[in-house]
C-alpha cells in the first residue's frame, strides 16, 4: 500500500484490545466464475469457528465482500456483546465498510459524480453492501480492518486456504 494506509485501519493500530479476532477473505477463479468465502475466528490465539462456502458466476470483489458478511453475522449470531475485529486483505471491502457505504446509503445506494453524466450510478454489489451495512448497523463493538494478504499472517492464511476449499466445493454440486 502506498499512501492509502492512512484512510485504513492497519494491525499496529488495533493491538489487542479485541476479544475476537476474525479474518474474512474470499478468492475468484476467472476462467470458471467460481469464487469462494471463508472466515475464521480466533480468540486468545486459539482458532474458535469458521465458516465457507462457495458462489457460481461471480466476481473476486463479491467473494470477499460475502466472507465479510458472513463473518460479521456469525459475529452478531455468536458474541454480540464481544468486542471483535474483522480482518480483510481487501481495501474494497474495509474502505467500503468504514467510508463508502455510509455515502452509499445517504445517496440512496448510488455514486455521486459531478460529471453529469454519470451524475447516479448504482454502486457494484448494492444487495450485499445493504446487507453488510445491516449487520454493521447492529454492533457498535465491531471495528473492520486491512491486514496485507499472502504475507503469512496466520489467520489471513487460514482464512484464503478454506476460501479455496469452498470454491473447490462447487465441482459437482450446485451452491448458490
Amino acid at each position: 500500500m502506498t499512501d492509502n494506509t492512512d484512510t485504513i485501519l492497519l494491525a499496529e493500530n488495533i493491538g489487542s484490545r479485541h476479544d475476537l479476532h476474525v479474518f474474512a477473505d474470499g478468492c475468484y477463479e476467472p476462467d470458471s466464475g467460481e469464487g469462494g468465502w471463508a472466515f475464521v475466528v480466533f480468540r486468545d490465539d486459539a482458532e474458535v469457528a469458521s465458516g465457507f462456502g462457495c458462489v457460481r458466476d461471480t466476481a473476486s470483489n463479491a467473494t470477499e465482500l460475502i466472507a465479510l458478511l458472513e463473518a460479521v453475522a456469525w459475529i452478531n449470531s455468536n458474541a454480540a456483546g464481544e468486542t471483535a475485529v474483522v480482518w480483510s486483505d481487501s481495501v474494497y471491502a474495509v474502505k467500503g465498510c468504514n467510508h463508502w457505504r455510509h455515502i452509499w446509503k445517504n445517496n440512496g445506494w448510488k455514486k455521486i459524480s459531478a460529471n453529469a453524466k454519470v451524475r447516479s450510478r448504482t454502486i457494484a454489489n448494492p444487495d450485499l453492501w445493504k446487507a453488510i451495512d445491516a449487520q454493521l448497523s447492529r454492533n457498535r463493538l465491531l471495528t473492520i480492518a486491512w491486514c496485507k494478504g499472502h504475507s503469512g499472517l496466520a489467520g489471513n492464511e487460514r482464512a484464503d486456504e478454506l476460501a479455496e476449499r469452498g470454491r473447490l466445493s462447487l465441482r459437482g454440486k450446485g451452491i448458490r
